[in-house]
């Protein structure tokens, strides 16, 4: 449109008033493109209609003015073969058409070939246009055929990862869970035995040590098949429940404490801090002897989350239950990956585990 309006001025406007009409008709004709062209109109009415005037208003500037004019009315094509669906395009093309041919063979000397020419331009014009409409059309509809199959197929294999997690829970349920828990009462009532029957200390010893590596086997059992069931990994949310569970599973005394407003963390670092604090817990049964109580501090701050595990200690009897050594080890991988730093050590008779994990992203202030 604005070589339209420059063509037009080059040439010179026409005296009289036909001059002011030709710059009315240019400014016209430039609003109705930009109405019928945007996007942000959906109505096909006001389309169509904006396209025709657009059209007609190329004729008009064609017959006052020497210039481009006939332009606007091949724009008016394109846009309804674009725009418009096709039988409406054809029908409302016709009286554009007409007006140009019409111009253009008013002062032609050969109206009849001038006549065939814009003819044949605007067909041209109209068909490309629709052509191209047909095509724009035809890939929007194999992008969204791609986006359904790619989310029907992402629906299948999370179906298919459900079912396997659901048949190994079930495989672990009836296997091991069943003869840990099997194992777990005879050797209780083995520990009895040997007692009523006088046997030595070491071999009462021995047999609770046993047992008590059963019943954290079992509660670690428990947590698997939980997991492989779920359908998001634990996070901070769930340390209230893996505390009570251990407290009650293992018979140790332990208390909870969180300080701050609990923010969202990335799955990765939830799972760190969940993870940091079963695995010190079970080395708390493992290690720490009959007596031994223990306190959790969580702690969420603006520049991260704390997390403290330490226990007062035992009376040392039972300690030292076979162990990977792996633990600690394991612990400070999963931290240092989630770009957090892990310390433990000897603290106040007992043992303490410290966990912290920067924010990775805006966090709440603290408060107590």
């Amino acid at each position: 449109m604005a070589g339209v309006g420059g063509g037009v001025l080059a040439a010179g406007l026409p005296s009289g008033a036909a001059g002011p009409s030709t710059v009315g008709l240019l400014v016209v004709t430039a609003t109705l493109s930009v109405v019928a062209l945007s996007g942000r109109t959906r109505d096909l009415r006001v389309v169509v209609s904006a396209l025709v005037g657009v059209g007609l208003c190329g004729a008009g500037l064609d017959g006052l003015a020497d210039g481009p004019g006939f332009v606007a009315g091949y724009l008016s094509l394109m846009g309804l073969g674009l725009r418009a669906p096709r039988r409406i395009a054809v029908i409302a093309g016709i009286p554009v058409v007409a007006a140009i041919a019409a111009e253009e063979t008013y002062d032609s000397v050969n109206p009849a070939t001038t006549g065939l020419a814009v003819l044949s331009a605007s067909g041209l014009l109209l068909f490309t246009s629709a052509f191209a409409a047909i095509s724009l059309d035809a890939r929007r509809q194999a992008e969204a055929l791609l986006v359904q199959e790619a989310a029907t197929s992402e629906a299948r294999q999370q179906a298919a990862a459900l079912a396997e997690r659901s048949r190994l829970a079930r495989d672990l349920h009836d296997v091991l869970a069943h003869s840990l828990a099997a194992l777990a009462v005879q050797l209780e009532a083995t520990r009895l035995m040997a007692i009523t029957t006088g046997a030595g200390a070491r071999l009462v010893g021995q047999i609770a040590a046993a047992h008590k590596l059963t019943c954290i086997g079992m509660l670690e059992a428990r947590r698997a098949l939980r997991m492989l069931r779920a359908d998001t990994a634990p996070g901070p949310a769930d340390l209230p429940g893996l505390v009570s569970e251990t407290a009650s599973a293992l018979g140790i005394p332990i208390t909870l404490e969180i300080d701050g407003i609990p923010y969202a963390l990335g799955s990765s670092a939830g799972m760190t801090l969940y993870r940091v604090v079963q695995e010190a817990l079970t080395n708390v049964a493992k290690h720490a002897g009959r007596g031994a109580r223990v306190a959790v501090r969580l702690v969420w701050t603006s520049g991260g989350v704390e997390v403290s595990i330490a226990d007062s200690g035992g009376d040392g009897v039972d300690v030292g239950l076979p162990s990977s050594g792996l633990g600690l080890a394991g612990m400070a991988e999963r931290a240092a990956l989630s770009g957090g730093r892990l310390q433990a050590g000897r603290s106040d008779g007992g043992f303490a585990v410290c966990l912290r994990l920067p924010v990775s992203g805006p966090a709440p202030e603290r408060t107590s």
